[in-house]
């Protein structure tokens, strides 16, 4: 029972990881940013493996440096919507400001209550990490880190839950 205790202490701490509330932009997943014909720059976002249709999902982006991974106030874009998976799936299109490093944490709030919480709610980053006890759920910036040209970079986000 503890080994099972254990090895789920780290999805808790990871829907913990992403702030509730925060100072960037809030803008809506308009997926023609990331059609064919768009110049970019944007990050075509994949996220697989929601538990139910319930609920919200919020997505957001970060530049990759220690200083701004996961800290408060310092997103850089935020899309919160309803949840609708098609075939265990939704896609996001996520702009950013210029090509670079960036990284992109997703949280699904099963309840739409805008809490977490850690029995019910799931959660996942960009590279997919694997999160444990000792990085308290929290991968480190390089871990999660990717790059995204000046065009529409493809990425899948798995989502993981207790």
């Amino acid at each position: 029972m503890l080994k099972v205790a254990m090895g789920l202490m780290p999805v808790a701490v990871l829907l913990a990881a992403t702030p509730a509330l925060a100072h960037g932009q809030e803008i809506t997943n308009d997926l023609s940013r990331c059609a064919a014909s768009a110049k970019g720059p944007a990050v075509l976002v994949d996220v697989r493996g929601f538990a139910e249709a319930t609920g919200r999902v919020r997505m957001q982006s970060y530049h990759a440096t220690k200083a701004s991974w996961l800290t408060k106030g310092e997103w850089l874009n935020r899309i919160d919507t309803v949840v609708r998976p098609s075939e265990g799936g939704m896609r996001f299109c996520m702009p950013i400001p210029e090509p670079g490093k960036y990284g992109i944490a997703v949280r699904h709030d099963r309840d739409g209550n805008g809490k977490t919480d850690i029995s019910r709610d799931g959660g996942g980053f960009s590279n997919n990490p694997s999160i444990n006890i000792f990085n308290l759920g929290k991968p480190s910036v390089d871990k999660a880190a990717f790059y995204a040209g000046p065009g529409v970079t493809r990425i899948t986000i798995n989502l993981k839950y207790m």
